[in-house]
């Protein structure tokens, strides 16, 4: 059962990778991209590496990601921003 798991993480990696890569829309790369940081926790946690595993779920899913709407935000790349 753990190597079913563990593969199956390793298949939505992948997955997430390439529909970071893929994705035509930048607000559905980020999000994408956020899941593979999510995804990544979950590895780091399963190689018993709690340190890795808080690290990247602080810093590539919270603080980047929110770097990245954030950029998105100003640069007008979403719908429905304004001018303030």
């Amino acid at each position: 059962m753990t190597i079913a798991f563990e593969l199956l993480l390793i298949l939505a990696l992948i997955l997430c990778a390439v529909s970071a890569l893929t994705s035509r829309r930048l607000l559905v790369a980020v999000v994408i991209y956020m899941a593979y940081s999510l995804i990544m926790t979950v590895i780091w946690a399963l190689l018993q590496s709690p340190d890795l595993a808080i690290t990247e779920a602080a810093v590539g899913a919270g603080v980047t990601g929110i770097l990245f709407l954030t950029t998105l935000k100003k640069i007008h790349a979403l719908k429905g921003t304004k001018d303030e």
